[in-house]
């Protein structure tokens, strides 16, 4: 079925170089992101090999840029996707030279892109381009980097730390953006996606830029400070929660130095030392002592010897005048560096050093240089799982006691997912060898399958497994009726088997009995039983080896249902094929499609999610919308009456992640609240109850939701399954 991973690598780093060009790091270590040659995370500062001549760093979603005083330019960390610039796409837990090339004056790691500039004022990218973000005029993921434009003449560069895009200012003052633009983050006063530089207005008076999960901000040459973008919780600091595709100024001071933004909150340093938050402080990232939001400016405490700051997704860490080290907000990873993992809502000091000068943050990880040398700390992310079984619940349970998954998908009777080492576990049913222990017996609590730690996505269908390796390679196991896996037979597997030899796959999920997947090119790949349409090559033959659908190379998502697939473009449109039995392809008919149609004229589509029969697709203005069967309430529009075109359940505008299970669906909103509907019968809503409901209701009062799967399972903030 659908599988949801928006932060499944997305950890949050915290770097701090101390004086001199030492350099440490802590927190979240899934792919060796800190760079320790260890996957374990730390949470102590421990030194990174013996060399002394680091002089700046970067710190991207799960992945880590620096360079040396040399000009040298190293790399470490998730391999996926060719973010690292290697010309591979194998993680790396130590860091490794890229290129021979001395003359690197600065880079810019962002979730799943890198950018970097030459001291002759060359741009460069390198990473996932699916939406444009490497800026070379392509939507094609490149392993190593490539020079974007022949321009000499580019000075500062930003690449979103958990978003698709990018921003520069160029040695004139100009102001640029390209990538995904769903919510006018690029500040061109549209929505459309660019995959090369545009310059954002005429103006030469811009001086520093900074790219958050889907907004901008800046500092002009005059210290006035602006934003655009999405404004949820206020990160825009304009007062206000209502997006903007233009900049506009915040306040009318003129003293503002330099700003760094997390995932939905912003902080930022004026020229008199002070330091100032705005945006979600659910975790206490603001470091204003509360967990409450603010739409403005505010500043964190009287000081005025603050001198460098950055953020995380969800905290915050900053260095003083004097040296110190500061961290404040979630702290679940032990990403404050503090030793324990209680969040702070207030600044608190780090160690009692008093060497510290730049500091770089993201998700689960702490970087800082000292004296030349480079260090780690951070949490245990992971391995030697446990798990209590699964059965009927009726609220939400805990797995493990502190267990960080990348991904969890749930089958028809069985589960399998990925540890944030990258190791692959599996549970439940076996009787086709789903689970690709080598075996066919049932499992109870999860079981690692075979000891390689490079598995990197995985999904579930009725009663076969799919898989994506570091590599980008592709296996599959379990029932192979009709060709399901894809290796070009009918013949059961119980052991992960490679499909073809291609390294290019990006994305991946398990229907009834076909599978689909989305290559790094974005083209999309179908296999299995078509006897509904559900490959979408416009026949109803099966294919035992994967098919390409169409020549697009713009798909952005896939996710299967039953019997049909849903998909979304860059462009934000949906798609979708095969079975429309109950109206889940939402044409406004019940009549089965083998090739994709669009969903209505929207270009405004966010993300989507499946069912057994019934659909489900956010906006970007974060408003929820289903369609399909809903016989048992499934839809949450407060009826049980089945629906062929999208109605849009309820009228709020804070819907994140979707997913929908045979007859009921599980939802989580931008402030981390957790809701379900539909069949609970078993208490498969968690609500406490065996009433089945037909609108949303919240599921307990935890704020820290941020991924969702069907079954009995639920994933924190903290990546405890629960």
């Amino acid at each position: 079925m659908s599988l949801l991973s928006r932060f499944s690598n997305l950890g949050t780093i915290t770097a701090a170089p101390l004086t001199g060009s030492t350099f440490y790091a802590w927190g979240y270590n899934a792919y060796g992101e800190l760079g320790s040659g260890i996957p374990a995370s730390l949470g102590y500062a421990t030194q990174v090999g013996s060399l002394t001549d680091w002089s700046s760093i970067s710190a991207g979603g799960s992945h880590t840029l620096a360079l040396k005083t040399d000009g040298t330019l190293w790399a470490w960390g998730n391999g996926s996707v060719g973010r690292l610039g290697d010309g591979t796409t194998v993680s790396k837990s130590s860091p490794i030279q890229i290129g021979t090339l001395t003359n690197w004056a600065s880079v810019s790691a962002g979730l799943a892109h890198s950018l970097a500039v030459k001291t002759n004022g060359t741009l460069w990218a390198w990473g996932f381009n699916g939406n444009g973000e490497l800026g070379d005029g392509t939507i094609v993921t490149k392993s190593s980097p490539v020079q974007v434009g022949a321009l000499t003449n580019w000075s500062q560069v930003a690449a979103s730390k958990s978003g698709a895009f990018s921003a520069a200012v160029k040695t004139n003052g100009t102001l640029w953006a390209w990538g995904v633009n769903s919510v006018g983050q690029l500040g061109d006063g549209t929505t459309i996606a660019k995959s090369s530089p545009i310059q954002i207005g005429t103006l030469t008076d811009w001086a520093y830029v900074a790219a958050g999960q889907n907004w901008t901000m800046a500092v002009k040459t005059n210290g006035t400070l602006w934003g655009w973008g999405e404004a949820v919780a206020g990160k825009l600091g304009d007062g206000t929660t209502i997006n903007k595709s233009s900049p506009v100024q915040i306040g009318a001071l003129t003293n503002w130095s330099k700003i760094t933004l997390g995932d939905n909150h912003s902080i930022a340093l004026k020229t008199n030392g002070t330091l100032w938050g705005w945006g979600a402080n659910i975790s206490g990232q603001l470091g204003f002592g509360d967990t409450t939001n603010r739409s403005s400016p505010v500043q964190i405490g009287a000081l005025t010897t603050w001198a460098y700051v950055d953020c995380g997704v969800s905290h915050t860490v900053a260095s003083r005048s004097d040296g110190t080290l500061w961290s404040w907000g979630v702290n679940t990873a032990l990403e404050l560096g503090d030793g324990t993992f209680v969040n702070k809502s207030s600044p608190v000091q780090v160690g009692s050093l008093t060497s510290w000068s730049l500091v770089a943050a993201n998700t689960f990880r702490g970087f800082s240089i000292r004296s030349g040398a480079l260090w780690a700390w951070g949490s245990d992310s992971g391995g030697g799982s446990t798990g209590t079984g699964l059965g009927i619940n009726s609220s939400p349970i805990q797995i493990g006691s502190g267990n960080f998954w990348n991904v969890v998908s749930i089958g028809g009777e069985f589960s399998v997912g990925v540890s944030s080492v990258g190791a692959l576990w599996a549970w439940g049913s076996n009787s086709v060898g789903q689970l690709g222990d080598g075996t066919l017996a049932i499992k109870t609590s999860p079981v690692q399958i075979g000891a390689l730690t490079n598995w990197s996505s995985v999904a579930a269908g009725s009663n076969h497994a799919l898989a994506i390796k570091t590599n980008g390679t592709l296996w599959a196991w379990g029932s192979n009726t009709l060709g399901k896996l894809g290796d070009g037979t009918t013949v059961n597997k119980s052991s992960p088997v490679q499909i073809g030899a291609l390294t290019t796959w990006a994305s991946v999920s398990g229907g009834s009995n076909y599978s689909v997947a989305r290559k790094t090119d974005g083209t999309i790949w179908a296999w299995g039983w078509n006897g509904l349409g559900q490959l979408g090559d416009g026949t109803t033959v099966n294919k035992s080896s994967p098919i390409q659908i169409g020549t697009l190379t713009t798909w952005a998502q896939i996710v299967s249902g039953t019997n049909y697939v849903l998909a979304r473009k860059t462009d934000g449109t949906i798609w979708a094929w095969g079975q429309g039995t109950f109206g889940q392809l939402g044409d406004g008919t019940t009549v089965n499609k083998s090739s994709p149609v669009q969903i209505g004229t929207g270009t405004d589509w966010a993300t989507i999610g499946t069912g057994a029969g019934a659909s489900f697709a956010i906006k970007t203005n974060g408003t929820l919308w289903a369609w399909g069967s809903n016989s048992n309430g499934e839809l949450g529009d407060g009826t049980t009456v089945t629906k062929s075109s999208p109605v849009q359940i309820g009228a709020l505008t804070n819907w994140a992640l979707i997913e929908g299970g045979p007859n009921h669906t599980i939802a989580v909103k931008t402030d981390g609240t957790l809701w379900a509907w539909g069949l609970n019968s078993s208490g498969q809503l968690g609500d406490g109850t065996i009433t089945n409901r037909s609108s949303p209701v919240q599921i307990g009062t935890l704020t820290t939701w941020n991924k969702t799967k069907l079954g009995y399972i639920y994933a924190t903030t903290s990546g405890a399954l629960q």
